[in-house]
């Protein structure tokens, strides 16, 4: 099945200059819209991962990976950086990491002719899916600047080209170095090792476009953008609040940890603008219960939020909470530990008691005894996790509302105690350990410090560009090469359109990448794909057989190990080709020596350890059977690396996001068969869609409202202020049970939507959550 991706974001207007859409040819012909699931995971679960690693890597291959995916002697999972238990079961995996492990692992490779038979401009037409299942990459290829057509290169010349190009800008900044969360930790730390040395601090990264908003608002509340929880915390809480989240779909192992909070007695929450099957109920395909039985309910409460609304809910609650301390005076509040561990409470109290309970419903589309059940929830509980994601950090006011949820937890001593703190959920697998190793565009002068004094030159220290700013660099000139370390750069981004534009500007553009995807078509003048070893392949280098690390969610830090033989001889490590490119580059420059990273791994872990905090016996302490938890201050010791020394109570104004008549507030968001822009199939198990995903969902009240049907072709348009048309066309409305008001479409297709400019305020993150849309019914054509 092919798309057409260019007619679903066109017109684009620049002032006078206007694209117009081609003729439109339905892209999904076929199909289907059954009903949303009640329930996730079970036996259909099992039969959808392992179906298609059957299909297509046999028993043995398939075998071998299932057994050792996310195992302590194991490779870690790819699909999302969610913990693991201490007490593994024998398969150690979800539905999505299993096909996530089948997409790698697969066996069918990109032939040779496929380069000579596919020009660029012909695979322009074709979608993510389709890009995806020509199979794995397996040697380097050029696209020369005169060219239509990769073809195979050599990796010496390919390395030599890179380093070409880049000795000659005129500036080190004249580069960006792009970095996804699946990068290892010691490919990470080479990675900003190399890039520093270059002399440049752009260093965008995946980080920038989901979950910076997290780490700009606990890094100055707490000291700390990392989760303030550990794994077994989930069974020892008494209430968990997930936020803005759909771990069926997008983390389904949480699951398992929020069904173990609920079998230990505790209570969950969940706050969303649309249902989710696994927050309804949970059959846990390790257990008799849910294989036979019904198993386990997950939310006792649901709250379906008006998109945005959660900060308005966040301080309400925090009201009632005073109140409450009013009433009872001594009682409800940790005045211990307040006056011990936290600043501003002053202030925040005075403005939190101003709250207006009219703002706060017209923001929330909640009602007043929906509100004052999670108000009593909260405060009948003595340990309280507050766990997020995407569906709070990419809006407007996203810091602000992430700071909402530390007030939150603060005033009650939720924080630094057993079954209870603060738990962002990274998408990524190593999203959060690429950061601690330096893949940050301005990391904090300590590091800086500390990576100056183990390799003896001048790093630089003027902030370099986040994933927006790239864009906008590329756009007008400034950034000429752009170098993507994995990932799909183009396909994540926000304003498709404006974002293809500037990277086709680009004077070189280079991908280290496993797959194809939207990133290999859209291109420099020139352009390089270097073929890399997948988690799940065994690495040999000189010493042998080589093994990376990961950081996941609960600042966890584990080995993962290749298990199977590479699909294809000639494959380079992400280590490797690093190192390939900072020796072509940079030869002897500061006397890095780049090959001894690639022979012996120990060589990186040991530089890691002297310059990067809580890694000072890596080597050691990584080859224990379950790695070793960095330390975390809030976690450990209820210490916070704030300016006050203490964690920060914050005042923050609530801003109600304004809907116009006749518009709708879209979030872009994943199918079930999808992981980041990577799409599996073109189903949606839990929504009932199949064979497909041109769609729109809106609730039955607000197609009523605009005047419109379940089922009619409609074209969606961005209402934003720059004078720029983004619209898809001929989207499917399908009738779902949303927050009034709102509605919802798949990413990354959707991302066209989303203008460059609407960004989170401090953190510069997309608001891909709130995005103002109109509805009109599609022309004929």
């Amino acid at each position: 099945m092919t798309s057409s991706h260019t007619t679903q974001g066109e017109p684009v207007r620049r002032g006078a200059e206007v694209t117009e859409p081609e003729a439109f040819s339905d892209p999904y012909p076929d199909i289907e819209i059954g009903h949303n699931e009640p329930w996730a995971v079970g036996v259909p679960a099992i039969l959808n991962s392992m179906e298609p690693a059957l299909l297509e890597m046999g028993v043995a291959r398939t075998a071998k990976l299932a057994l050792t995916i996310n195992q302590k002697k194991g490779f870690d999972c790819m699909s999302c950086a969610w913990p693991d238990p201490g007490h593994r079961n024998t398969l150690e995996f979800c539905e999505n990491g299993m096909k996530a492990v089948t997409w790698e692992a697969t066996p069918i490779t990109v032939p040779r002719s496929f380069w000579a038979e596919n020009s660029l401009s012909s695979l322009l037409d074709k979608d993510e899916y389709w890009l995806g299942q020509q199979g794995r990459l397996t040697e380097p290829v050029y696209k020369r600047a005169d060219s239509d057509h990769y073809e195979p290169i050599s990796w010496q010349s390919a390395f030599a080209l890179i380093g070409d190009r880049l000795n000659a800008l005129g500036s080190p900044d004249e580069a960006a170095f792009y970095t996804s969360g699946r990068t290892a930790n010691e490919t990470a730390f080479l990675y900003q090792l190399f890039v520093r040395a270059f002399g440049t601090n752009n260093l965008p990264d995946c980080s920038n476009m989901c979950h910076e908003s997290t780490g700009t608002a606990m890094g100055e509340t707490v000291g700390v953008g990392k989760s303030t929880i550990r794994y077994d915390d989930f069974g020892k809480a008494d209430l968990v609040i997930v936020l803005g989240q759909n771990p069926g779909t997008n983390h389904p192992r949480m699951l398992s940890a929020l069904e173990e909070c609920k079998r230990g007695g505790g209570h969950i929450i969940a706050v969303n603008p649309l249902p989710e099957a696994g927050l309804i109920r949970y059959k846990n395909p390790q257990k008799v219960r849910g294989i036979l039985g019904k198993g386990t309910a997950i939310a006792d409460q649901f709250l379906q939020i008006r998109a945005a609304g959660d900060m308005a809910l966040l301080q309400r609650t925090s009201k009632k909470v005073l109140e409450a301390e009013d009433a009872n005076p001594g009682t409800v509040l940790d005045h211990a530990f307040l006056a011990e561990h936290v600043s501003d409470f002053d202030a925040f109290a005075a403005h939190i008691r101003n709250v207006d309970e009219a703002a706060v419903l017209e923001a929330t589309g909640l009602t007043t005894a929906e509100m004052d059940a999670f108000a009593d929830a909260y405060l009948a509980a003595d340990r309280v996790i507050i766990t997020w994601a995407m569906g709070i950090t990419q809006h407007k006011k996203a810091v602000a509302t992430i700071k909402e949820i530390i007030n939150l937890l603060l005033l009650r001593g939720n924080i630094g105690k057993p079954g209870a703190g603060a738990s962002p959920i990274r998408g990524h697998s190593n999203v959060q350990g690429d950061r601690t190793m330096g893949i940050f565009e301005k990391m904090p002068e300590s590091f800086m410090d500390s990576l100056e004094a183990e390799f003896g030159f001048p790093v630089p220290r003027k902030h370099g560009h986040d994933a927006l700013k790239a864009v906008t660099g590329l756009a007008n000139g400034d950034v000429k090469v752009f170098v993507a370390l994995g990932g799909n750069f183009v396909g994540a981004i926000s304003d498709t359109a404006v974002a293809e534009a500037a990277m086709r500007g680009a004077d070189l553009t280079v991908q280290v990448s496993t797959k194809l995807n939207r990133s290999h078509v859209v291109t420099g003048r020139e352009a390089i794909i270097l073929p890399t070893l997948g988690r799940t392949e065994i690495d040999l280098q000189k010493t042998g057989a080589q093994f990376v690390s990961v950081e996941d969610s609960v600042c966890a830090v584990h080995a993962s190990h290749g298990a199977v033989k590479p699909v294809a001889d000639g494959l380079l490590s992400e280590v490797a080709i690093v190192a390939g490119m900072a020796q072509a580059t940079l030869g002897d420059r500061h006397g890095i020596d780049w090959p001894a990273f690639v022979d012996d791994y120990d060589v990186i872990r040991d530089r890691i350890a002297r310059v990067v905090p809580g890694f000072e016996n890596f080597n050691t302490d990584i080859r224990k059977a379950a790695g070793f938890v960095l330390p975390n201050g809030p976690r450990d010791s209820r210490s916070f690396a704030t300016r006050t020394g203490k964690a920060l109570l914050t005042v923050n104004e609530l801003e109600h996001l304004e809907r116009p008549a006749g518009t709708l507030i879209l979030q872009t968001f994943r199918s079930h068969d999808q992981f980041n822009t990577t799409i599996y199939s073109l189903n949606d198990r839990y929504r009932g869609i199949k064979k497909g995903r041109d769609v729109v969902f809106v609730s039955a009240d607000d197609l009523a409202e605009l005047g419109l049907d379940d089922g009619q072709r409609v074209d969606i348009f961005t209402e934003w202020h720059d004078g720029v048309e983004r619209v898809v066309r001929n989207y499917r409305i399908v009738e779902y049970p949303t927050a009034r008001g709102c509605a919802a479409a798949y990413y990354p297709e959707t991302n066209v939507l989303v203008p460059l400019d609407s960004a989170a305020e401090e953190s510069n993150t997309p608001v891909s959550k709130g995005v103002i849309v109109r509805l009109v019914p599609a022309a004929a054509r």
